[in-house]
């Protein structure tokens, strides 16, 4: 019998050993995907305003990581403790909570990444673990008459760390914009000529402020340091300070002085500080929940007990010991994320195009409540500007002057100014929700403090306020989302999981670990298919004249080829859906033509501002084949939908079909028109227009087809016994088909000519 148990107990071993080492795997997977959609918070203001390379901040970021991994360990204790009472958990309800965590936690964060949303760890983290140990805890009362939840749930500490995440939103905004405000006020746009004497100050302020938070309150919390240290720290706390600002107003004074670019180290130090804040704040969304399955483990397996199904977890109770190993092993991964991931990216550029201080390219569209938000801030500042004496206006007005060369001549989204203030202030008040050991959301309090500096910025222009604020009202949307679906969806997975036993854990995980396979796959196919948005941010990025007109010249012609393939392809869907009568066909097809308007919208926009960033003299050249182009564009759009709701209403009503011989002559009509499409949309995407001529020739044969088989329709419809409303039907059809022709014709003329004018901007002049 004795030998009985003792292999039972071998077995059940090895099974919780095995969900141990899944489960920093998992975590191993997290950390990649988490600091994917992390690095915007701390990398933004560096990359948003060029402060250095690309690997220049990686490496900086990276370092702060590290610092920021060895300093984190009071923050373990949330996941331990923090949201539920592990003493009321047996090792293996412990278990399921936190592996039905980690599954939920990496789909999610995954998910967030491949459409480019930045979203809160931190949340995702608290609400899972309320949602798995409420899971737990409803089958527990539902065993245990005259308990309730709140015996099982830290109702008023979790409840106190969702308030202090989502009131952070509104502190970040405020300050942001109170803060950038005044600076610019002192500093103005022409901050350059501004700075002789207070630059000094500002970064002394600003390092002296990164300092005290990030260090002394990191620092002294460290394992070595000594009672005798933290005392002293703590009793000249304000000396301490003093000498630094003092110390450092004067370094900075001299740097500039000597040339250097005191605000170029503000930032960097910034992005630095701000990693360490990351890293400090949110290491324990990766690993937390791993390392405390890992000492409840430790503690199961020491204490000799059998049954892990009545084995009480108080020994969570006792704060977190983490071993040094552990937490720079996952400061290496960080670390190695930031430099390898192409998701990270993406989540970066969606933050600093919505902060960007010139037009850009706006990634959401218009919404109604965005539009309201707009019109009811324009009529309070009319409100303000009312009350406020005149000298005051001029005074602000001429503070907020922008100067052409207010962004700087790398082409970066804001200046070095507001960069430094983002990173400033964030760090901030990310350090100080770690003192208090709150669990601020990194991602909250970046994101709302841009927000609200490039508002105090005057970046959110008329022209592109409302897709701004649509944007910022889309992300905060998205992590309320967050929050329903990580609290539900690891509701379900530890409920699946505690009646499921192992198997349905090692299945969950397989699951998990295969949709972050296939995320992946999908990802890297989209972002090899779509090279349009590369080519357009490397435009944004040049200076060169010339070259911006060649990747002009290369954008128009790939995305025009495209566009006009796929309307090729809805010609033929729209006109098959009305000779079938197939109503379902017609209205996919009307669903897909209406999408195209907000694509055309898009890319107008987006070319344009390219072409403004080319010489003045070559932009007033290209910019009359340039718009013939769009409008030839829009024009086959309008054709398309002139040819799909008709289509649709004649099936919806149920009228006669179009005579079947008619009906033959139109597809064959039709399939040469789409034979041309196709040829030039070739030629356009391989930039090749020797064979242009050739297509308008064809284009102009097709047009007397088509105008021979309408007159013969009209000679029927006046001496034949046919349906009216079909026929006439068929006339309109034949009208948008050679409308269609037209355009190609056009689309090719305006091409060769915006080719050749092309062509002679990029020839040197004589002398």
């Amino acid at each position: 019998m004795l030998r009985i148990i003792k292999q039972n107990y071998i077995f059940m071993e090895s099974i919780y050993l095995a969900l141990i080492v899944l489960l920093f795997l998992l975590a191993a997977s997290d950390l990649w995907v988490g600091v994917s959609n992390d690095a915007v918070n701390f990398m933004n203001s560096a990359i948003g305003s060029k402060a250095a390379k690309f690997r220049t901040i990686v490496v900086i970021a990276a370092l702060g990581i590290l610092c920021g991994a060895i300093m984190s360990n009071g923050m373990m204790d949330i996941a331990r403790h923090g949201v539920f009472k592990p003493d009321l958990f047996t090792f293996n309800e412990v278990m399921t909570i936190f592996i039905a965590v980690m599954v939920t936690d990496i789909v999610l964060l995954d998910v967030f990444n491949s459409f480019g949303m930045p979203t809160s760890t931190t949340v995702s983290m608290v609400f899972e673990l309320l949602g798995a140990s409420f899971a737990l805890a409803m089958i527990k009362t539902w065993g245990a008459p005259g308990t309730s939840f709140g015996d099982y749930i830290n109702s008023g500490q979790a409840l106190g760390m969702i308030t202090a995440i989502f009131i952070s939103v509104g502190i970040a905004f405020a300050f942001g914009t109170l803060i950038m405000y005044i600076t610019r006020l002192i500093f103005t746009f022409k901050y350059k000529v501004r700075m002789k004497f207070k630059i000094g100050i500002f970064g002394g302020l600003a390092i002296t402020a990164i300092m005290y938070f990030m260090l002394f309150k990191g620092v002294k919390n460290l394992s070595f340091m000594t009672p005798e240290t933290k005392s002293f720290i703590d009793g000249n706390i304000l000396v301490i300070l003093l000498v630094c600002f003092v110390v450092l107003s004067v370094v900075m004074q001299v740097l500039h002085f000597m040339k250097v670019n005191v605000l170029r180290i503000v930032v960097l130090f910034g992005t630095f500080a701000l990693a360490m804040a990351f890293a400090g704040n949110d290491l324990v969304n990766f690993i937390g929940v791993p390392l405390a399955g890992y000492s409840s483990y430790v503690d199961f397996t020491g204490s000799g007990a059998g049954n892990p199904d009545t084995y009480m977890m108080s020994s969570l109770l006792e704060s977190a010991r983490t071993p040094i190993g552990f937490l720079v092993g996952a400061g290496i991964i960080m670390a190695m994320t930031l430099a390898l991931s192409k998701k990270a990216r993406r989540v970066t550029e969606t933050e600093v195009n919505l902060s960007r201080q010139d037009a850009g390219n706006e990634m959401f569209g218009s919404s109604r409540v965005a539009r309201s938000l707009v019109r009811m801030a324009s009529s309070a500042g009319n409100a303000i500007l009312r009350i406020t004496p005149e000298k005051a206006q001029k005074f602000v007005e001429s503070r907020f002057q922008r100067p052409v060369e207010a962004v700087n001549e790398n082409a970066a989204a804001y200046d070095l100014l507001r960069a430094s203030v983002n990173l400033v202030v964030s760090a901030l008040l990310i350090a100080l929700g770690t003192s208090l050991k709150l669990p601020l959301s990194t991602t909250y309090v970046t994101f709302m403090v841009a927000m609200g500096s490039s508002f105090a910025d005057r970046a959110w222009g008329r022209e592109s306020a409302v897709f701004r604020i649509t944007g910022v009202l889309t992300v905060i949307g998205g992590w309320f989302i967050t929050a329903a679906v990580a609290f539900i969806s690891c509701f379900t997975i530890a409920m699946i999981m505690h009646y499921g036993g192992f198997v349905a854990q090692v299945v969950l995980i397989t699951i998990a670990v295969a949709m972050l396979i296939h995320s992946n796959i999908n990802y890297a196919k989209r972002k090899k298919a779509d090279k349009g948005d590369a080519l357009f941010y490397k435009m944004l990025s040049s200076t060169n004249s010339a070259e911006i007109v060649k990747m002009l010249q290369e954008h128009v012609g790939k995305n025009v080829a495209e566009i006009t393939d796929g309307f090729s392809t809805l010609l033929i869907d729209s006109t098959d859906g009305l000779f079938n009568e197939k109503l379902h066909a017609l209205r996919k097809s009307l669903n897909s033509v209406k999408k195209y308007k907000v694509v055309l919208k898009s890319l107008r926009r987006r070319e344009i501002i390219c072409l403004r960033r080319a010489d003045v003299a070559v932009a007033v050249k290209l910019s009359t084949p340039f718009h013939l182009l769009h409008n030839a564009l829009f024009q086959l759009y309008y054709s398309l939908l002139r040819i799909c709701r008709p289509s649709l209403e004649h099936v919806d009503n149920n009228f006669l079909p179009i005579d079947p011989n008619d009906a033959e002559v139109f597809k064959f009509l039709r399939g040469k028109v789409v034979i041309l499409m196709n040829e030039m949309a070739g030629n356009f995407a391989e930039l090749n227009l020797a064979d242009g001529e050739e297509i308008q020739k064809e284009c102009a044969s097709l047009k007397r087809e088509i105008s021979d088989f309408r007159d013969k329709m009209m000679v029927d419809i006046q001496t034949q016994n046919c349906d009216i409303t079909a026929t006439t039907l068929l006339l309109h059809l034949l009208q948008e088909l050679e409308q269609i022709l037209h355009e190609i014709d056009r689309l090719i003329y305006n091409m060769r000519k915006f080719a050749r004018l092309a062509a002679d901007t990029a020839q040197p002049k004589p002398l």
